[in-house]
């Protein structure tokens, strides 16, 4: 493969030395239920105490799903515009906002999302089995979100459950150009049970089919996958995610109290890797996001 086919993640952002480290945290999701991991953040209170404190303890950005007076996913608008607000103000992070919801969540509702006006959006790049349910993400309502979030200057993270995922990625800024701030980050999320395999080799297939236009990928190894997923990004210059969203134990028989805990050994496997965390000043020059409000 020529260089002029590679993606550019290799290639220095100004602004953002090549040792800073993009590490996201996935505080809650939509799957875990409050009744089964009673530490998960659910209420505002506790999402952004997570915050700040992953915030501290290196994180650069938040991915957010929020919860409703009985813990259950939502997507209430004033809940999601009520959140965006509190994590602004009580933290410096890049605020992040799932455009994906639970499953079960409609199109519609997904899509409106932005109006609580974030920093970032995810964006799903198609539809996966997501265990026994079905994660849809179909080609239209691709984008439309994403035509959405370049008129609202929300930067999007491309979220990548397998390969095809990458392919219509390429076709996607083919299509419709450069988001807005004119970089592309995206997120291989791996290990889920209908998605690509939390393995080495998954992921370097995956970094090897990014089109030109990435200049900048993470990943997230779900589950007992979060390890091999980390190291393997590492390895190949990658970001983290990390979260209770994605892993509620910190090795066998051994549960997460908190996020915090996540954040920090994302950043001790970024020291051996002779990376430190990046600012979060640093991850809006990354991403291209709108200046802090």
């Amino acid at each position: 493969m020529s260089d002029r086919h590679q993606p550019q993640t290799d290639a220095a952002t100004p602004g953002v030395p090549p040792e800073a480290l993009l590490v996201t945290v996935a505080p809650t999701g939509a799957e875990t239920t409050k009744a089964d991991c009673p530490q998960l953040p659910t209420t505002l209170a506790e999402l952004v105490t997570a915050a700040q404190e992953c915030e501290a303890a290196g994180a650069a950005m938040v991915h957010v799903h929020i919860r409703d007076d009985d813990h259950r996913p939502s997507l209430d608008a004033q809940r999601l515009a009520d959140t965006v607000a509190a994590l602004h103000a009580e933290t410096d992070l890049v605020v992040q906002l799932s455009t994906g919801g639970s499953v079960h969540d409609p199109l519609d509702q997904r899509l409106k999302v932005l109006d609580a006006a974030p920093d970032s959006c995810s964006l799903t790049m198609g539809t996966t089995n997501f265990g026994d349910d079905v994660f849809s993400n179909p080609w239209p309502f691709v984008c439309d979100l994403y035509q959405l979030s370049q008129e609202r200057q929300v930067v999007p993270e491309f979220e990548l459950f397998d390969l095809g995922h990458v392919a219509a990625l390429t076709r996607l800024l083919k299509t419709y150009g450069l988001p807005y701030g004119g970089k592309v980050h995206c997120d291989f999320v791996m290990g889920v049970p209908g998605g690509m395999p939390g393995t080495a080799d998954a992921l370097v297939a995956g970094v090897a089919a990014l089109p030109p236009e990435v200049t900048s990928w993470g990943a997230t190894g779900i589950g007992r996958t979060t390890l091999a997923v980390g190291l393997a990004a590492l390895s190949k210059g990658g970001h983290l995610r990390v979260g209770m969203e994605d892993v509620l134990t910190l090795a066998r028989g051994v549960p997460v109290d908190n996020n915090r805990q996540l954040v920090e050994r994302a950043v001790a496997m970024g020291a051996l890797a002779q990376r430190r965390p990046m600012t979060t000043t640093e991850a809006r020059t990354l991403l291209g996001t709108r200046p802090r409000p």
